[in-house]
């Protein structure tokens, strides 16, 4: 390898044949600029936002940002989108085309980006040949995902109230009879004032009633006290169940957009300037190979 790449005699070569090398090299870094250009390739402008989960609640051990992720990733979401923006035809993807879904998938998953940043928040960006339409898919993206969460939790705030006004009915029914009970007692036996009795009030109430009185003032007195308990209980079930409620009937939103997207008035993509630096630096690489080899089997002949 070495009698091959001598670097005096490659320094020799490339001075031999240094303007065949210059012309090889310019008109390659030529061809990138013509080939880079939107007559080649589809010039495709970037919308991008950032965003942190809020309001949500955990479905297992994930974080909320890797669950905002998988959320935003979904087969729903993405249908919507696609639907949304007639992507079909904007893709210009035929639905003749065997593969069409497919084709539909990779398309997508090509210019939607969806991720995690450093300091754990998600980074959603979106490349398109038409730069109001990416921006107004992220803006999408970000409303389907606040409402397919929403959607989740209502279902799950749902379940709560339903299963709060369950224990709330069950509890009035009690309390009910609990009273009905209580009535029944103290009338039948001419009990009277019983609501006060408590500790020293319910001695001195024995003492001062007749021993028909006596024998239910217990009852009596247990019955007020239960009834008591489970007024308080309830009124716990109660704002419990009001919370829920308010939770469940309120429009809330499930993200806070740190960067909002913008329409772009720059392509991103392709960056001409790198496409004409490797066709030009590679040429002049290969150019360089080819007749420093072809050089050599010239001088060995």
């Amino acid at each position: 390898m070495d009698k091959y790449f001598n670097n005096v005699s490659l320094f020799r070569v490339i001075f031999r044949w240094k303007w065949h090398i210059a012309a090889i090299t310019v008109l390659a870094a030529a061809l990138g600029a013509v080939f880079s250009g939107p007559s080649f390739i589809t010039p495709m402008y970037k919308s991008e936002a950032i965003l942190y989960p809020s309001n949500v609640s955990a479905y297992s051990d994930e974080t909320f940002t890797e669950q905002m992720l998988q959320i935003m990733e979904s087969q729903d979401i993405m249908d919507s989108v696609v639907n949304n923006f007639d992507l079909m035809k904007h893709y210009e993807i035929d639905k003749s085309y065997k593969y069409w879904k497919t084709a539909l998938i990779g398309e997508y998953r090509d210019n939607v980006s969806i991720s995690k940043t450093p300091y754990d928040a998600v980074k959603i960006k979106v490349l398109d040949k038409d730069p109001q339409i990416a921006c107004d898919m992220v803006y999408d993206i970000i409303r389907l995902y606040d409402q397919k969460v929403g959607k989740l939790h209502k279902i799950k705030r749902l379940e709560a109230v339903n299963m709060f006004k369950d224990q709330l009915d069950g509890k009035a029914a009690f309390i009910d009879s609990l009273k009905k009970e209580l009535a029944q007692i103290t009338s039948e036996h001419n009990i009277l004032n019983y609501s006060y009795l408590s500790g020293e009030n319910s001695i001195s109430y024995f003492n001062n009633n007749n021993d028909d009185t006596k024998t239910f003032m217990p009852e009596v007195i247990n019955l007020v006290e239960l009834i008591t308990n489970e007024s308080a209980n309830y009124s716990d079930v109660k704002l419990e169940y009001e919370l829920e409620l308010r939770f469940y009937e309120s429009d809330m939103t499930f993200s806070n957009v740190i960067s909002e997207p913008f329409v772009a008035d720059k392509k991103s993509y392709p960056v001409r300037w790198v496409i004409v630096a490797l066709c030009g630096i590679s040429a002049l690489v290969l150019s360089v190979f080819v007749v420093y080899i072809f050089d050599r089997k010239d001088i060995n002949k």
